[in-house]
């Protein structure tokens, strides 16, 4: 890598971070001087510092995320357990003994209805065999 040369030929990514680490090496009076530039390309070579830095981000919005599921979940548990729900099929108190008046004489009226049209039907066919 440090040759300058990369895969496919020209330049390697870390050649200038190469470049600037053999400058300050070649000038400086001790190597702890030329740390930076030694970091740099390091980093440029292997990604450690990104990487760490992406984990913690993705560690970081796991928990923000469970952390948001489980409020949504306490509020979907409080919702269900906090009283009944109200989905609009029954009225209020004081309409519901009229609708089920009305209720009760519409379940009474169509049986006796039906058995009208039903025992019209058995009288003609009485009739029929009476005859």
């Amino acid at each position: 890598m440090a040759s300058g040369f990369g895969f496919n030929g020209g330049r390697s990514r870390c050649f200038t971070y190469w470049q600037e680490f053999q400058k300050c090496y070649a000038k400086a009076d001790t190597p702890a001087e030329c740390v930076p530039q030694k970091d740099d390309y390091i980093e440029c070579l292997h990604h450690g510092k990104e990487i760490a830095r992406a984990q913690q981000i993705k560690e970081h919005y796991i928990q923000h995320e469970m952390r948001r599921a489980k409020e949504q979940r306490e509020k979907g548990e409080l919702r269900a357990t906090g009283g009944i729900m109200n989905l609009g099929l029954i009225s209020g108190g004081g309409e519901e003994n009229g609708s089920g008046d009305k209720g009760g004489e519409d379940k009474k009226q169509p049986p006796a209805s039906a058995g009208d049209d039903k025992k019209g039907g058995s009288d003609g066919k009485e009739g029929k065999e009476g005859k």
